[in-house]
This record gives structure tokens, sequence and C-alpha cells, in this order.
């Protein structure tokens, strides 16, 4: 990962429980760029950070107004304005496993951009009649907890469109 003064970081919580985290990079005291970075968080706190698995880079200014990364190609000077502008977001699911005896629970956890976290459960039960294999418990748990995330997040972008337009929206899911 490398960073630059004025980027913004987003990091996924240790735990499950915990909320995201979301900053902007004061310094970087890393060769090229690279970690370590002092970043204030929204918060106000400022700490030293060596980000890891979970972490997302945004860069450009720390607010919603961020500009394309210096990498990004240019647009071509014969462009229209009926052509679409491209923006890059990327977004993580996190998912843990818990088994206990015949059960197995899985909790899924969005790590976004704004640093809302939306996070749901699925659950399986192995039956005694059933061959003990973790991984079918698995399987089965994640696509509940997944199933009942993309459940939530249709329903916020029909809220959300509600909210803009003043009617009721249904989003079609295929």
């Amino acid at each position: 990962m490398r960073a630059h003064v004025g980027d913004r970081i987003v990091l996924a919580a240790e735990h499950i429980d915990e909320p995201t985290r979301d900053g902007e990079v004061l310094e970087v005291r890393g060769a090229d760029g690279g970690p370590p970075f002092v970043v204030r968080w929204a918060d106000g706190h400022t700490g030293l950070i060596y980000p890891g698995p979970g972490s997302v880079l945004h860069l450009g200014a720390a607010d919603d107004t961020a500009a394309a990364p210096a990498a990004a190609p240019a647009a071509p000077a014969a462009a229209t304005e009926h052509e679409p502008t491209q923006h890059l977001r990327e977004w993580q699911v996190r998912v843990s496993l818990l088994e206990a005896g015949d059960d197995t629970s899985a909790t899924v956890v969005l790590v976004a951009d704004p640093p809302d976290r939306i996070s749901a459960k699925g659950s399986s039960h192995r039956s005694a009649d059933d061959t003990a294999d973790r991984r079918i418990g698995d399987e089965v748990a994640v696509a509940r907890a997944l199933r009942h995330l993309a459940d939530q997040l249709i329903g916020d972008a029909e809220h959300d469109i509600e909210e803009r337009t003043g009617e009721e929206a249904h989003v079609r899911t295929t």
C-alpha cells in the first residue's frame, strides 16, 4: 500500500462488533509512500499505523470530492458531456465463522465507503444423519448471511431512492 499526505484510509474493524475506522493520512514515514502512516481518524484521534488486511486507501483529498488517482488516464480531449465519468470504489466483505458442535454461524460485514458498517448473520445445523463435513455447514451459513446482507443493501437502496424522489421504490434483484 502506497499513500500520500491527504489520502483517505478506511480500516475494517478487528472484530465483527467494532466500527470501521476512517481517517486522513497526515504523514507518510515509509520509503516511496509505504507505511507506517500517521493518520487523523474521523473521531479526532491521531495515530501511527501499519495498514493490514481490510485496509482500503482512497487516493486524493480526504473528503467526498476526492480527486482521481494520479495514475488514472486523463479523459480524451474529444470527450463530450454524454460520456460517463468513471469512479472506482472498493468494497470488501469480511466473513467470520463459528462452529459449535453441529451448528455453524456466519457473520458478514460490508466494509465500504463511507465507513458505515452493514452486517448480517446466517447459520446452518447439521442433522444427525448428515456426514460431518465442515465445508458444507460453512457454505450454507455464509450463503445465508450474504443473502441477508444483499437484502439489507436492496432495502437501503430503495429507501435512498424514495428519499430522493418522494416515490415508493422497488429495486429488481435480477
